[in-house]
């Protein structure tokens, strides 16, 4: 169809308010560009598509298209060898994961909505992409260091770094020695450097390099010396870390690239599934109803067996609207045309409603050959044209100025060129702006030319000619806008098969000119036009008179019809009711049946899951507990062997008693540790350093940092049992990715294993998520015997993704 006309209509003021309720841009730029089909299938597939939106959107109020967007551009980006940013990748991500979520949510329901499934069944999940982005890059849009095994080495390079560099300056800005020298104890940076403030009077008493100085001047920003190749080693860290995060998104990028294709098909699809939620979403703001649209072959769009059969499609509107103009002031369009009429002539008085009812036609055809609904009550039909052509200039359209002659013929003249009898023409005001006498004949020539073609036609005029050319003319009927003689205003209602009559006199006579004026006016109009006025009127007369009885008529009929149908219903009613309380009785004995038989399944399978499980992790126990005890007799027996001889004391026999309490620290000697607040045993000495015994693991300190508590006693020790150490599980068990059942079984393990490598704490990691697999591993630390405290992980352990377990002293 030409955009010359859809414009004249004020189609594209639709388009844009259709797009309002697109989701992303993909869809609003199909909905700017929507054109209405002059093909019956491709009509047809668009409103079934907006009735199955309009329906699944009723079952499935937040379905959409979540946070996608239009990836197409970065896709050509990556095409062309460009590297996307985290957030343009996650963007991919999140488009591809909300048609993933579409795809299955309308999947499932495809026997239901078929032609919205055809278009899903053309998204492609492209999982590779998602979990390759979801496994390299946070939702903030960092890289996560677990991107690859050298960005996470990187890193930890990094923190090393960083922590040697601010500890070697928090060491100079707190020394007393050149606190003095400097203008604030603070670190700060320049040019990616860390640096100290110093005052400018004393420059130079701090050896480095000056990267800064403030604006005033008093203040010089000093590298010092002594972190010079710390700060250049941090420097070199970041830079690597920058090199490598690169070659990760070079990486998604290029793998983004080589999906391209299918990355695009999902755009496309999610837009046109969004569209067709647009349209449904659309529908319901104008409360709009889906129209039956029938082509000149005689096929419809919706079945309807009250159609009436003729040799072509004819339109039938009831209660339409302009969807322009306020829902709550226009006055609905009844238009029941006749089988027989292939033309319409609208007469009536300015601003009376004449424009408005015809752009209504027009502009209703091309939005339900667009697919979209109209607002009109349901059941009204409409053809399926192969052009919708319009000449409309009035003073009343804001968009429109008023058209010249020439302007109003050229026009004309070129919808004459394309139109036929598939074709829907819309003129308002033919023959305007010339002579009248002239206007009028090549009104009626141009009339007569369409009518042989077989053009639908509708005509807005002033002429009186027009009137009695379509009262005498076969296939041509009259239409007028009501006018209200009383209060001298228009009611804006059509009425079909009446046609308007010159209400000149009569306001001119209500305005208060005298009757002499109007009665010489009358004398001086021609007998013709005095014989055609009083013809019309008499016409006016019939028609109205059976219309009057045909709505009677039909008034009567409804009611007796609803009578009927009142009865039926109360029949219908009340077997259903009897079947459905019959039904809900069963049903209820049915579910109440099947739940109870499901929950003894669910509590016979959960006691004898738990009984396994606690008897597997008692089996286990009570085995690691024999070979533990036998091994410890083993130790005993061998130490309680009985000796041959006692052995005898030599004079300088270091076991023997000292009586020095206060000399140097020896093995074997009771301690005080200041560092840990606890009592330990000397069980090593090297140097300046001891190695002390705290419990089940060993540390070295400075010996000048120990208190001695006690000598150890120079008799013989007792033999003793010590706990067999086990190969160490580790300091860190990760639970991330199972179920609770399976982590429960996993902790408790692994927790046996590290009371038995005499690990001083453990890490465990569960990961944030929904909480719930955090809750279930606090709470079963909290009843677990091994484990003496625990606490949620800081800020640099894990934070509330792990939880630190300290293990009581075996």
């Amino acid at each position: 169809m030409q955009e010359k006309h859809l414009n004249i209509l004020e189609f594209p003021k639709i388009l844009e308010r259709l797009a309002k309720y697109a989701a992303f841009s993909a869809s609003k730029e199909l909905a700017l560009n929507l054109k209405p089909s002059p093909y019956f299938s491709e009509v047809q597939g668009w409103q079934i598509e907006t009735r199955e939106a309009s329906h699944l959107l009723t079952v499935k109020v937040n379905l959409g298209v979540g946070g996608a967007r239009d990836v197409r551009p970065y896709v050509d980006r990556t095409h062309r060898g460009f590297v996307l940013p985290p957030p343009e990748l996650l963007e991919v991500r999140q488009t591809l994961i909300a048609a993933r979520e579409l795809y299955r949510n309308i999947i499932r329901l495809a026997d239901a909505y078929p032609r919205l499934a055809d278009i899903a069944q053309r998204i492609e999940e492209c999982p590779g992409v998602v979990n390759a982005i979801s496994q390299a890059i946070e939702d903030s849009g960092e890289v996560k260091s677990s991107a690859s095994a050298n960005l996470a080495r990187i890193r930890r390079e990094m923190d090393i770094a960083h922590n040697r560099l601010t500890e070697r300056l928090n060491r100079i800005i707190t020394s007393s020695q050149l606190k003095i020298y400097l203008q604030d104890t603070i670190v700060t940076q320049r040019g990616g450097r860390y640096v100290v403030p110093v005052k400018a009077e004393f420059k130079g008493r701090i050896q480095g390099v000056i990267q800064d100085q403030s604006a005033s001047g008093a203040t010089i920003f000093v590298e010092p010396l002594a972190v010079v190749e710390l700060n250049n080693k941090w420097r070199q860290l970041q830079l690597q870390e920058e090199e490598e995060i690169q070659r990760i998104l070079a990486e998604l990028s290029a793998l983004i690239s080589s999906h391209g294709d299918l990355i695009n098909h999902t755009v496309e699809a999610l837009a046109e599934l969004d569209l067709a939620f647009a349209k449904a979403k659309y529908a319901w703001a104008i409360e709009a109803t889906e129209p039956n649209l029938i082509d000149f072959n005689g096929r419809q769009t919706l079945p309807d067996e009250n159609r009436r059969r003729s040799n072509r499609p004819a339109i039938e509107l009831m209660a339409a609207r302009h969807p322009l103009l306020d829902p709550e002031t226009v006055v609905p369009l009844d238009l029941p045309l006749p089988d027989e009429a292939r033309m319409v002539v609208i007469t009536g008085p300015n601003t009376g409603g004449k424009t408005v009812s015809l752009k209504t036609i027009g502009l209703l055809a091309a939005m339900a050959q667009a697919g979209l609904w109209i607002p009109a009550t349901e059941g009204s039909r409409l053809p399926i044209f192969n052009n919708v052509l319009a000449d409309i200039g009035d003073e009343q359209s804001i968009e429109q100025s008023l058209s010249t002659f020439s302007g109003h013929m050229t026009n004309i003249v070129r919808i004459l060129t394309v139109c036929d009898e598939q074709s829907l023409v819309i003129f308002d005001e033919l023959g305007a702006g010339t002579d009248p006498e002239e206007g009028s004949a090549l009104a009626r020539a141009i009339m007569l030319e369409l009518l042989e073609r077989g053009t639908t036609t509708f005509v807005a005029t002033h002429y009186s000619e027009l009137k009695a050319y379509a009262h005498a003319t076969s296939g041509v009927i009259n239409a007028s806008m009501a006018f209200d003689a009383e209060t001298l205003t228009p009611t804006y209602r059509l009425q079909i098969g009446i046609p308007g009559e010159s209400n000149a006199f009569t306001i001119a006579r209500r305005l208060g000119l005298p009757d002499r004026v109007i009665d010489q006016a009358r004398n001086l109009m021609s007998e013709g036009a005095q014989q055609l006025e009083a013809m019309l009127g008499e016409i006016k007369t019939q028609a109205e008179a059976a219309q009057a009885k045909r709505l009677e008529a039909e008034t009567e009929l409804e009611q007796a019809q609803a009578l009927v149908e009142e009865r039926r219903q109360q029949l219908t009613a009340v077997q259903a009711e009897r079947r459905d309380i019959l039904n809900s009785a069963r049903a209820d004995a049915r579910r109440e049946i099947k739940a109870a038989r499901e929950r003894i399944r669910v509590l016979e399978a959960e006691a004898q899951a738990d009984l396994e499980r606690r008897q597997a992790a008692a089996q286990a126990a009570a085995a690691e507990t024999v070979e533990t005890v036998n091994e410890q007799l083993e130790t005993l027996e061998s130490s309680l062997a009985p000796l041959k001889a006692l052995p005898k004391p030599e004079p300088n026999d270091k076991s023997q008693p000292d009586a020095d309490q206060n000399g140097p620290i020896r093995v074997g000697d009771q301690v005080f540790i200041n560092q840990y607040q606890t009592l330990g045993e000397v069980v090593a000495i090297a140097g300046p350093d001891a190695e002390v015994q705290l419990g089940h693991f060993r540390a070295t300190v400075p010996l000048k940092t120990l208190e001695l508590k006690g000598r150890k006693k120079r008799s013989s020790p007792p033999p003793s049992v010590k706990t067999p150490v086990v190969e160490s599980p580790g300091m860190e068990l990760d639970l991330r990715g199972h179920i609770a059942d399976e982590a429960l079984l996993r902790l408790d393990h692994y927790l046996d294993q590290a009371f038995l490598a005499q690990l001083p704490w453990v890490r465990i990691i569960h990961g944030r998520g929904s909480g719930v697999l955090r809750q279930t591993v606090r709470q079963a630390l909290s009843r677990h015997p091994m484990i003496s405290t625990y606490r949620a992980g800081r800020e640099g352990e894990g934070g509330d993704g792990v939880t630190i377990a300290k293990l009581a002293v075996n």
